[in-house]
């Protein structure tokens, strides 16, 4: 979705691939939704009332976290004469529909745009969108999907039985997080000037290695739940908290609001119980071998307790070759990143966000004045392109 070349500013496009992508998501979404609570009532029918109790708390925590950030960057973003007014939107956030109204809203401004029925700022509105909703997306996933995804894995192995709505569940849940995953990518991939960096190869190899590194993780959780499910909440407490203190270490500066900002470094220690997430600008080598690591640790002791207490049990031993196996995923996880990041990972600046076009000064104003005098400006006089701050941050971040 970016332009690419030098000398004259190419604004970047929204194609009907975008559309369809956007459509697919609004459309897994929803198909995710009527999946938890297809889940949540049958558990409730069969008296299994602390599942179905689980999967509801999970489905209606990261609603509310979901949206509030949509609301609150709603009322901190340029708006757009089409929107409806502030009370409406704080209505449909308070009924937990504002998601849901960003990804119809982004249909509706994309297909104007693809149909050429848009003015040139549109255009730039369309990318400014779909970049928030991958965002939100991805919060969404790891605060609902992954943890739902443990949770089916965990009561399967605890039942040894696989009901028809837990199998939905779990391929429901397991897209979602793929899918989320690729978007964001992409999306990080969009801020490039360089469009010939914008290849299969990389995205489905980035895609892979998360993917490899994440489903081990939600195995030993899951095999850590069967024996001790009282114990994982505190587990999570644990690893979260230290994770929220490494991530307000790194001093992160995502939302306007120093108070908001403390539930975005809350929700991405979440995301880092799962896998990783960069929140710093700079070299990752030392900061990504620490937290694998930790997590390599971690997942081998939660592995232990179980295998210590409960796998030598007979009708727990076809279990034992899953352990082994996981252990295989994460190494081949770890090959494939070393991989992406030796061949595959662009080392391009990326297009100047829009503080940089105002020439906004404070904390790493050297480096921003760099990428504006090596990225593609804009012409004097013209008005500046809608840029998500937040997404070219996060670019900035991974691509450093």
């Amino acid at each position: 979705m970016a332009g690419s070349g030098h000398g004259a500013y190419s604004p970047p496009r929204y194609r009907y691939l975008d559309l369809l992508f956007a459509l697919l998501g609004t459309a897994a979404f929803l198909a995710d939704l009527v999946a938890d609570l297809w889940v949540a009532s049958s558990y409730l029918q069969a008296g299994h009332c602390l599942w179905g109790g689980l999967v509801l708390l999970l489905l209606g925590l990261s609603s509310l976290a979901v949206q509030f950030f949509s609301w609150a960057w709603f009322h901190t973003d340029p708006g757009e004469q089409d929107l409806p007014s502030d009370r409406c939107r704080d209505v449909l956030h308070l009924l937990q529909l504002g998601y849901l109204y960003r990804c119809l809203h982004v249909l509706r401004v994309g297909w104007r745009v693809c149909r050429q029925e848009a003015a040139p700022k549109e255009r730039h509105y369309a990318v400014f969108l779909s970049h928030d909703i991958s965002m939100l997306r991805l919060f969404e996933t790891f605060l609902e999907s992954a943890p739902q995804l443990t949770l089916a894995v965990a009561i399967v192995l605890h039942t040894n039985k696989l009901e028809p709505f837990q199998g939905l569940g779990i391929c429901t849940a397991s897209l979602c997080v793929a899918w989320a995953l690729l978007d964001y990518h992409q999306c990080l991939r969009s801020f490039l000037l360089d469009k010939s960096e914008l290849d299969q190869r990389s995205s489905a190899l980035y895609f892979l290695w998360n993917f490899l590194l994440l489903c081990p993780r939600i195995l030993v959780l899951a095999l850590f739940a069967t024996l001790f499910p009282r114990y994982v909440g505190l587990h999570f407490l644990g690893v979260w908290a230290a994770f929220l203190l490494w991530v307000w270490l790194q001093g992160t500066d995502f939302m306007e609001c120093p108070r908001r900002e403390w539930l975005y470094r809350a929700t991405v220690a979440v995301i880092l119980y799962f896998c990783w997430f960069n929140v710093a600008e700079g070299q990752t080598r030392h900061r990504s071998a620490i937290y694998y690591s930790f997590l390599l640790v971690d997942s081998v002791l939660l592995a232990g307790s179980w295998l210590w207490y409960d796998a030598l049990l007979p009708e727990r031993a076809y279990l034992l070759p899953m352990l082994p196996a996981a252990l295989a995923c994460f190494v081949l996880g770890l090959l494939l990143r070393l991989t992406y990041y030796g061949w595959f990972h662009p080392t391009l600046r990326a297009r100047p966000s829009q503080d940089v076009v105002d020439g906004t000064e404070g904390e790493g104003g050297d480096q921003r004045e760099e990428l504006a005098d090596d990225a593609v400006g804009f012409r004097a006089g013209a008005a500046p392109a809608l840029v998500n701050r937040r997404m070219h941050q996060l670019c900035q971040n991974h691509f450093s």
